[in-house]
């Protein structure tokens, strides 16, 4: 785990909708939490499963090699993604979206603060 001087300059290169290749490496509790993913950073990737489909047997599984884009990355030492797969993409994406998180679109491309 880098230390926080370290994801401090790990985050200052990263952008929101930045896209990584990964590999699904843990599903703890599939249909409930959501899936923990290597994309090749010194912190884990994490798709929580408000992002994923609500049935859990359309989830990635473990092994799972896909492309992920950042969605979220503060102080806490992980990376938040979203799949880009619709496969794995929940159903009501864009009425999440508008909801909870409706600058998204105009976000993609940003510096993470």
């Amino acid at each position: 785990m880098p230390t926080a001087e370290e994801w401090d300059r790990i985050r200052r290169d990263l952008r929101f909708g930045q896209r990584f290749q990964g590999k699904v490496t843990l599903v703890p509790n599939p249909g409930a939490i959501g899936v923990f993913v290597d994309i090749g950073l010194p912190v884990g990737g994490f798709v929580d499963c408000r992002l994923l489909p609500e049935t859990a047997d359309r989830w990635p599984t473990v092994g799972t090699i896909t492309e992920f884009e950042l969605w979220w990355a503060d102080e806490r030492q992980q990376v938040r993604l979203k799949a880009v797969d619709p496969q794995f993409v929940t159903d009501d994406f864009d009425e999440h979206v508008a909801r909870w998180r409706p600058g998204w679109p105009d976000e993609r491309g940003q510096a993470v603060p």
